[in-house]
């Protein structure tokens, strides 16, 4: 199945900067996913105001990608596993460009849920083997440095998804929010073409079968525990719509959890889990991502509803997180060289659970925009100390042959967390409102219920921290 990938161009795989190409490729599906994200989350008001529908109906633009990226990433890295990375890959960067100029052409809602549906899918697989092609292409010693860059990347889509997006709306409308991926994916997927290497697990044997019965169990579990983290504050936790989601989510999972203990070629290689590294570092994955999007989720309300600023405005400032993570996760990766991720990891967490703490303490007092800022700033240091080394030392902990599983469970991890905080804040939020009776005030009150809910993401730090330090010291020295 291997020769099946298009080899790369052989001039290119003489250059000494080759293995740093592909890094660049792998970059480049980063930056694209994130910035989508971060723009089309800006985007759903005037979705709704362009498909004349209530603003509950847009919410499934984003649920749709998110639903169908978790159910494709699930099982894209046994597939990837089976008939080498490089296809996967490209068709991923294929079908997400597609959708995003299908989505640009959308005349009803449904058409354009449908089509997020469609890019989900290509982000799954571009999900799912993005960090292996990146961690195979470079010598042992420098993959650190391969992750921070990627990381960076994200961030750099984070940040800058906003600012684009909100002149792109202003001036050419919201079409052009989809259109903007389609010349990024284009030069991606001709560069993937011509610098990626052929790939394949040495220790997968030619006959081994997909599991398609695991694979029907694993995506409701996934999908379905999705959904109802994304719904978490619009439908009531007793409610049947969200218990028959919980229920069926779980149910689905004990049994396939009970298939792949007796699959002989599983989808998800479970046993990854038995090693104490790899699940306090899967831990922390989610950990971390939740509270990136926590924060990001609380902040923008604290800026625009509490504090009376502009969505522009509040933009730029929710810039500074996305900025100083990419700013500082380059930097971590030398870091953690020289003193263990786990150190890092844990002095990163603890950096980010001081700035929460600032937050609530004193940053939204009167006259407080510089030590706001200032706290914002040391949060998303903290996050570039954490999120590059945990997310080697995790992938480092799998055992050989089984890096694009890893991978693959490494980056669910980050779609579980970003779900896990944007509900577990908006919900917070909403008690928090409801507890004040602030719900449809803004101001101080609305301020004051958002310092409240930072509590939540101070424990997600500290959970993190606990996750770091049970894991070996020397796990992502290497």
């Amino acid at each position: 199945m291997a020769s099946l990938e298009p080899p790369p161009l052989r001039f290119l795989e003489r250059l000494a900067i080759h293995p740093w190409l592909i890094v660049g490729v792998t970059c480049a599906g980063a930056f694209i996913g994130q910035l989508d994200a971060s723009i089309v989350q800006l985007a759903l008001p005037r979705l709704a105001d362009g498909f004349d529908v209530p603003v509950d109906a847009v919410r499934w633009v984003a649920i749709a990608y998110l639903l169908a990226f978790a159910a494709s990433l699930a099982v894209s890295g046994r597939v990837s596993e089976m008939m080498g990375r490089k296809l996967p890959y490209l068709l991923g960067f294929a079908l997400f460009t597609v959708a995003s100029l299908l989505c640009g052409w959308a005349e009803t809602l449904d058409q354009l849920v449908a089509l997020r549906a469609l890019q989900g899918v290509g982000g799954g697989l571009l999900g799912a083997n993005s960090m292996t092609i990146l961690v195979t292409a470079v010598p042992q010693d420098k993959r650190p440095h391969a992750i921070g860059w990627f990381t960076t990347a994200q961030a750099v889509g984070v940040s800058t998804g906003p600012i684009v997006g909100g002149f792109l709306l202003e001036l050419l409308g919201w079409r052009w929010i989809f259109w903007a991926a389609v010349p990024f994916g284009l030069l991606a997927f001709v560069l993937g073409w011509l610098v990626l290497p052929r790939s394949r697990d040495e220790d997968v044997k030619r006959d081994e079968t997909f599991d398609l019965t695991g694979a029907v169990l694993l995506v409701p579990a996934v999908g379905l525990g999705v959904l109802a983290l994304t719904q978490v504050s619009v439908w009531p936790l007793a409610s049947p719509a969200m218990l028959a989601c919980a229920v069926a989510s779980v149910l689905c999972l004990v049994l396939f959890l009970r298939r792949e203990k007796q699959a002989r070629w599983p989808v998800v290689d479970i046993e990854l889990f038995r090693s104490r590294d790899f699940s306090a570092g899967f831990v922390g994955v989610v950990m971390g991502y939740a509270l990136l999007y926590g924060m990001l989720f609380l902040m923008s309300f604290a800026f625009v509803k509490g504090l009376d600023n502009s969505a522009h405005v509040a933009g730029l400032k929710l810039a500074t997180i996305p900025i100083l993570l990419g700013l500082v996760a380059p930097l971590a990766a030398r870091t953690a060289a020289r003193f263990t991720a786990r150190r890092v990891g844990v002095a990163g967490m603890a950096l980010c659970l001081a700035a929460i703490l600032a937050l609530v303490a004193i940053a939204f007092g009167p006259d407080r925009l510089v030590v706001r800022l200032v706290a914002l700033a040391v949060f998303g240091a903290g996050l570039g100390l954490f999120l590059a080394p945990n997310s080697h030392a995790t992938i480092d902990a799998a055992p050989p042959g089984h890096a694009s599983s890893a991978g693959g469970l490494v980056n669910l991890g980050r779609v579980l967390g970003s779900c896990l905080g944007v509900s577990a804040a908006s919900s917070t939020l909403s008690w928090r409102l409801g507890q004040s009776g602030s719900a449809d005030r803004m101001g101080p009150a609305f301020v004051e219920a958002v310092a409240g809910s930072l509590f939540v993401l101070a424990a997600f730090a500290l959970v993190a921290i606990v996750a770091a330090l049970v894991s070996r010291p020397t796990a992502a020295a290497s």
